[in-house]
């Protein structure tokens, strides 16, 4: 479940397509980013990096990796994997380059769930009808001895009424009970829709952390990760997070 971006997957294929790095002799990073640049001006290249693989070199812009090597003679996107690791380098360099300051987040704009001695954090930023936030949510109910902070994230053009449904979560007079009964027993808030809520200052958030779908989860250690995580793995990584 991904929010529209300007530099998605069918705009890669059509980068790639036209040949947009083709056509030049490059020598390295400053030719790879002008390229980018000038053949795709909405795209962002936040960083080029050569890799430790021969010849390639890896983009990052708007939020993904992708590759190239240094004449730009061809445009790869997907996943790169070490053999004689057994590393996926694509996603532990996306983790790197994804990763925030965990104490920057507003917390105050979340709910906050508290479940046995709540020592272990993790904020999540959840659409109430993704089906992916949904199965986290079940995932969810198996941690204890964790601290949950959940924003309110609805995704308008995938899920045009989660807005509303989030409004009444957040303006029932029980936030934490409104949102456990519709994400695991789906019974929808029925309550008032007017009062204050922080879903425009967390629109703005996400935007910043470029979180482009949901459910999208941040650990103390400021790992980014995307999709409904299966509880083993939740596990782990809020180990790993605590330490």
């Amino acid at each position: 479940m991904t929010r529209a971006t300007l530099f998605h997957r069918a705009a890669l294929c059509l980068f790639a397509a036209a040949g947009l790095l083709a056509g030049g002799a490059y020598a390295g990073e400053a030719e790879i980013r002008k390229s980018f640049q000038d053949k795709f001006p909405e795209a962002k290249v936040e960083k080029v990096t050569k890799t430790e693989f021969g010849d390639l070199y890896e983009v990052f812009v708007q939020d993904q990796l992708i590759y190239t090597d240094a004449k730009g003679s061809f445009l790869l996107q997907g996943t790169l994997v070490d053999l004689k690791s057994g590393k996926n380098v694509t996603a532990e360099r996306k983790g790197e380059l994804t990763r925030i300051n965990f104490d920057d987040l507003p917390l105050k704009l979340a709910l906050k769930i508290v479940k046995g001695n709540g020592k272990r954090k993790m904020a999540v930023f959840s659409d109430p009808d993704c089906p992916f936030c949904r199965r986290l949510e079940n995932e969810l109910e198996k941690v204890t001895d964790v601290t949950i902070y959940t924003f309110l994230y609805p995704i308008d053009s995938l899920h045009p009424q989660a807005r509303e449904k989030s409004k009444a979560i957040w303006c029932a007079p029980d936030k934490i009970k409104a949102w456990n009964d519709y994400m695991l027993t789906n019974n929808a808030p029925k309550g008032p829709t007017n009062c204050d809520t922080p879903l425009a200052k967390i629109g703005e958030l996400g935007e910043k952390y470029k979180i482009t779908g949901t459910p999208t989860i941040f650990f103390t250690n400021g790992r980014k990760v995307p999709g409904a995580v299966p509880l083993e793995q939740l596990e782990q990584m809020l180990n790993a997070a605590a330490k």
